[in-house]
């Protein structure tokens, strides 16, 4: 019987190159975009890829999504939370708008996601669920503030699914934490930043010059969005048992050593917790 996942914000970056990698393994998977015709045309040759209408800022969107799924298939054996995107401004200069829509995708989505997906998952027998979230959902990074703040969020939010996910529903739960990746991703952020007025002009604008630029010295040869999906597969398909928290590169395991060291996968904090509070 094939598996079955599900894959948000997959129109591109890693949530494509993980749906493609799972395509290919034989998986039946969903990917989630906001423009099914275009994508659907585009890998029309490959089988078993199904491109659907996921807006994940959207509980109805999700909900008809999922709802096609378990009229096709009944179950879902992994979902992948990987829609969001990047904000580059200091907390003084964003305005409230711009905030919002940082977390209507990147926690409020995760959290449509999941609403919708969680009854099919709990019909798999291995089910997993998996949210893509950052180093910076670890580490909080100058001007980072804002998308830091909604990645920490995420990372809070599955650390609490994990402690009764597992021995209630039979589900891992996994945050995967790139860190910086060759993809639009950094483009979007940066040319939002341009659309809206480029660096301004104003008291951040010397600090957030020198951020800019030790950030691209120090990320001058990023992670490929392919590399990441490797570890993404890796993490499906062999990796027992599943752990929480596993970032996806040398330099990311670098970036986020002193908050790591001692517990490196998460597991020990989780079966901590679980046991504090659960007796499990």
């Amino acid at each position: 019987m094939h598996k079955i996942i599900a894959i948000t914000g997959a129109s591109s970056g890693i949530g494509l190159a993980t749906a493609l990698k799972f395509a290919e393994l034989g998986w039946i998977v969903y990917a989630g975009t906001r423009n099914v015709v275009r994508d659907q045309e585009q890998y029309t040759e490959v089988s078993n890829l199904h491109f659907m209408e996921m807006e994940v800022t959207d509980p109805a969107s999700m909900n008809t999504a999922f709802s096609e799924i378990e009229a096709k298939h009944g179950h879902l054996d992994v979902l992948l939370c990987n829609a969001g995107f990047g904000f580059l401004r200091a907390l003084g200069q964003a305005t409230f708008e711009e905030i919002q829509a940082v977390f209507d995708t990147n926690v409020y989505g995760v959290m449509h996601t999941i609403r919708a997906g969680l009854p099919l998952l709990r019909k798999s027998d291995s089910a997993h669920l998996i949210a893509t979230t950052s180093v910076g959902g670890l580490v909080g990074q100058p001007f980072n503030e804002i998308y830091c703040a909604a990645k920490f969020a995420v990372e809070g939010l599955l650390e609490s699914l994990a402690t009764y996910y597992k021995p209630a529903f039979g589900i891992d739960v996994t945050l995967v934490e790139p860190g910086a990746i060759a993809t639009n991703f950094n483009a979007t952020v940066l040319g939002h930043v341009q659309k809206t007025g480029g660096i301004l002009e104003d008291d951040y604008k010397p600090i957030i010059t020198q951020y800019l630029d030790a950030f691209s010295k120090r990320n001058s040869v990023p992670q490929t969005s392919e590399s990441v999906a490797d570890v993404v597969v890796k993490l499906v398909t062999e990796m027992d048992p599943k752990p929480l928290r596993l970032r996806t590169s040398e330099q990311a395991e670098a970036f986020v050593q002193y908050k790591v060291n001692q517990d490196p996968t998460g597991l020990a904090g989780v079966l901590n917790t679980r046991k504090l509070h659960l007796g499990m």
